[in-house]
């Protein structure tokens, strides 16, 4: 399904492989900016070149590396990641269509995410990490065309396409409260940070610690 109103956090799929809207610049040429579920590698397109997914119960799907299945019907645990389906952000918080958070405690009526966000528990469904009995999996639009061999793996995608890059600002999700880093430096896989700190590319990548959120040009724009 082509789409022409497109919205930050939408599923679409680009090149035939699932993609999640990260923003949209209405003003550029390439106005849409997509992040690739499966590894995270960037891409700038247009709307006519993307057609819409939306989510469904036992969806399955690759999100950095690992498979996790939809569940509409499972109660968020802490820990769990959830898909934000159904968005109603109170004033204070800042959640959107299809965020994935992660569950850092729970509440009468809802969670709480490692970003600050109350979620009601009727806005959310949680990310499984398991292929479920009937799931579906959805990476691809045509299963027939297999992705290219021979792509260029996230952990050596230049900067200018791809994560991590001088600017970008993760969130060490394990500190408390969570503590927000900016990538100052990058020589060879050592990643320097601000704050004086070094890490290795692949323990950046890893997303039990650490949540990509932006880049420094989408908090000055």
């Amino acid at each position: 399904m082509n789409i022409f109103n497109v919205r930050k956090g939408q599923l679409v799929y680009y090149n035939n492989e699932l993609h999640q809207v990260y923003s949209v610049k209405p003003f550029f040429r390439q106005s849409v900016h997509l992040i690739r579920l499966r590894d995270f590698k960037q891409e700038l397109t247009t709307a006519r070149t993307i057609s819409l997914h939306r989510p469904q119960h036992l969806d399955s799907f690759t999100f950095n590396r690992n498979v996790y299945t939809l569940d509409k019907d499972k109660m968020a645990a802490v820990g769990d990641r959830v898909m934000v389906v159904y968005p109603s952000p109170d004033y204070l918080d800042h959640h959107y269509l299809n965020a994935i958070e992660m569950v850092a405690s729970i509440e009468s009526n809802g969670i709480i995410s490692t970003e600050e966000n109350g979620i009601k528990h009727r806005e959310y469904w949680v990310m499984v990490p398991d292929v479920l009995e009937g799931a579906k999996n959805i990476d691809l639009y045509d299963e027939s065309i297999l992705p290219e061999e021979g792509e260029t793996p996230f952990e050596t995608i230049a900067s200018e396409t791809g994560m991590p890059r001088i600017g970008d600002i993760y969130e060490h999700v394990k500190r408390t409260p969570p503590s927000t880093l900016m990538v100052v430096g990058i020589q060879g896989e050592n990643i320097y940070l601000s704050g004086g700190y070094k890490i290795k590319k692949k323990d950046l990548e890893n997303q039990e610690n650490w949540r990509f959120k932006n880049h420094v040009s989408e908090e000055l724009m």
